[in-house]
């Protein structure tokens, strides 16, 4: 009795069995797998016929996604929630998907979030505009920026 041949170390997968290994790592936008399974040599119509198929079959549900991703970054990281959208458009979810997720209040968060930035990278009498600048450039709001630097500031005047 013979045995079924194996593919050889070589063979590339079926584009759809590479597009639910990539879906089982992390969810992901059609447009990023879309540009993962083009770089691993699938065709356009390969590609276009297994991103319906995997919408058809629930597999992959963008809003889902974006939800998820945004929910993640949002509660579990300092980031602000500029960075946050950027981070997700260079996901290749859609600004408006993003934009949906975002809370109706977020000014605490966006605090809170400022001043752990601050004391995770500047020390006690760090000079305030460096400070000021390093979270601008994080995408904080400037009046979030201005209220952090000053109580943080205030805070290491009452320690001292």
């Amino acid at each position: 009795m013979s045995r079924p041949s194996k593919p050889s170390a070589g063979a590339q997968p079926s584009c759809r069995a590479k597009a639910v290994e990539l879906l089982a790592r992390s969810d992901q936008s059609i447009r990023r797998l879309s540009e993962k399974l083009f770089r691993k040599g699938y065709s356009e119509e390969e590609v276009t016929e297994t991103v319906d198929w995997l919408q058809s079959k629930r597999f992959i549900q963008e809003e889902d996604g974006c939800r998820r991703r945004f929910d993640f970054l949002y509660n579990d990281s300092s980031y602000s929630v500029r960075q946050i959208v950027a981070k997700l458009q260079q996901q290749g979810y859609d600004r408006d998907m993003i934009r949906g997720c975002i809370p109706d209040d977020t000014g605490e968060r966006e605090y809170a979030s400022a001043i752990k930035v601050l004391r995770r990278r500047f020390k006690v009498g760090a000079e305030p505009g460096k400070m000021f600048q390093h979270l601008c450039m994080k995408g904080f709001a400037y009046d979030t920026a201005q209220n952090a630097v000053e109580d943080l500031r205030l805070e290491w005047d009452e320690d001292v």
